[in-house]
């Protein structure tokens, strides 16, 4: 595996496949699960599968500090919490590259200026649409918003499924991975971590 990467990089540098190379590796895997591919269902498959995932990983293209870069002042003095909670995402794995389905909570306690609740459900769009773990997507949403906005601090909770774990593997359906990211006062005050997890138990 290792020969191969090195290969790919001596090669290829930075240059992405074409759309062409990206559907004639989609042939090799239906031809490698043992599926015909001249059958009729599967004849524009690899095509639908290049696009589905160019979609699905959009993510690479697109920059969270970007999206978060218009705030606004006018608060009327507001400087408790923001919270977001319950936003529906899905990402993959990087290990299996199968589906992660959850939600995320995400709350900041803002210094002068808040942005716009829609960029926060973007900003977790962005990262779930790349090869991810959990651990990884959470610290993002945190660092991303953290280093952007420059708020007193930043809570991000992730709640998800993992299809890795239940469609291969130890094959358990229905369990939850938890993971936490905090920031600033969320870090240092013990009570305004009560307070982001009994907003968003309640």
């Amino acid at each position: 595996m290792d020969a191969i990467v090195n290969n790919l990089t001596a090669t290829n540098e930075d240059a992405r496949p074409t759309q062409a190379e990206a559907e004639a590796a989609v042939l090799t895997l239906l031809r490698w699960i043992g599926d015909d591919v001249a059958r009729e269902g599967l004849l524009d498959t690899p095509k639908r599968v290049a696009k589905a995932y160019k979609e699905l990983f959009s993510g690479y293209d697109q920059d969270a500090e970007e999206e978060l870069g218009r705030t606004f002042e006018e608060v009327a003095g507001y400087d408790d919490i923001v919270l977001i909670k319950d936003i529906p995402f899905f990402s993959h794995c990087e290990h299996h590259m199968v589906p992660i389905i959850g939600k995320a909570h995400v709350a900041y306690l803002p210094d002068g200026k808040v942005v716009g609740l829609s960029k926060i459900a973007r900003v977790v769009d962005i990262f779930g649409r790349r090869l991810q773990t959990q651990e990884t997507m959470t610290a993002q949403i945190a660092h991303a918003i953290d280093d952007t906005l420059r708020p007193r601090g930043v809570a991000v909770m992730i709640e998800a499924e993992h299809m890795c774990m239940a469609m291969r593997g130890i094959q358990k359906q229905g369990s939850t991975t938890i993971t936490t990211t905090f920031t600033g006062g969320f870090k240092t005050d013990p009570h305004e971590q009560v307070r982001f997890m009994t907003l968003i138990r309640g």
